[in-house]
């Protein structure tokens, strides 16, 4: 089995979120970087069925040259090599979709390698778009299941499970498929020391990208209003005692 893991660098976040002077990105100057939960779990769901069944696992990132950083962390955890497409500003959906079907094709034709499965998260950390990976789907003519919290191969055919409410789905297609997952599908394992430096070894195939004509535009991001969260101080002896009765009948609890 050979499978393609689409991740993604996106911005750790600490507790506020500064966007730049134009407003149409966040200012990552003092912000680290990692990959998306989803992805986190896609890349685990991979190597687990490549303990399994045997097989490759290929990384496959789209982003600046600075994403070897996230490439090498996830090659820790047991895939076999990794393909960077360097572009440096964010892409939309569309041409994403359009850069990572056609890398595809185009490693399996260099290395002779028919993928049976290509994971990714159902959305990316950062934009949130869940357009990348149908539209991947489409262009490469694979059946795709999205939102997926169970996964497992049998018999040419992958099994795939998504939770709604408080039942779940079943849904079943065969390979070569397409399939985004969800956080909570695993727990993925850390990275280990004698991981890291395999990692270091691994081969990361870096691509200059041309970024397709953007057919989306971007007009402005908003910082969403957060309500100030903190404790209020009630006061001392019988004036606190007082301003308690009145918060809790505000919240309710008293009539």
């Amino acid at each position: 089995m050979n499978i393609c893991v689409c991740i993604k660098r996106v911005p750790l976040l600490g507790s506020a979120i500064v966007l730049t002077d134009d407003q149409r990105s966040i200012d990552t100057a003092r912000l680290g970087f990692t990959v998306s939960p989803h992805e986190e779990c896609a890349v685990e769901a991979a190597v687990r069925l490549i303990e399994e069944h045997g097989g490759t696992i290929t990384l496959l990132c789209l982003g600046p040259a600075e994403a070897v950083e996230q490439l090498r962390e996830q090659l820790a955890i047991g895939p076999d090599r990794a393909i960077l497409i360097q572009v440096q500003d964010e892409v939309d959906p569309q041409a994403s979709a359009a850069l990572i079907a056609e890398a595809i094709a185009q490693d399996e034709a260099t290395t002779g390698t028919r993928y049976d499965l290509v994971l990714m998260g159902s959305e990316s950390a950062d934009t949130a778009g869940y357009q990348t990976g149908i539209r991947v789907a489409h262009r490469l003519g694979m059946p795709v299941i999205t939102n997926v919290k169970g996964l497992s191969v049998e018999g040419g055919q992958v099994t795939c499970e998504r939770a709604v409410g408080s039942t779940r789905e079943v849904y079943r297609a065969p390979m070569p498929a397409v399939v985004t997952t969800k956080d909570g599908l695993n727990v993925p394992r850390y990275p280990s020391v004698p991981g890291r430096i395999k990692a270091r070894k691994k081969p990361i195939d870096i691509q200059q990208a041309t970024v397709p004509a953007a057919r989306l535009e971007k007009v402005r991001l908003v910082v969403p209003v957060s309500e100030a969260k903190g404790a209020e101080d009630l006061g001392t002896g019988s004036q606190a005692a007082e301003r308690l009765v009145e918060v809790i009948r505000k919240i309710g609890v008293l009539q």
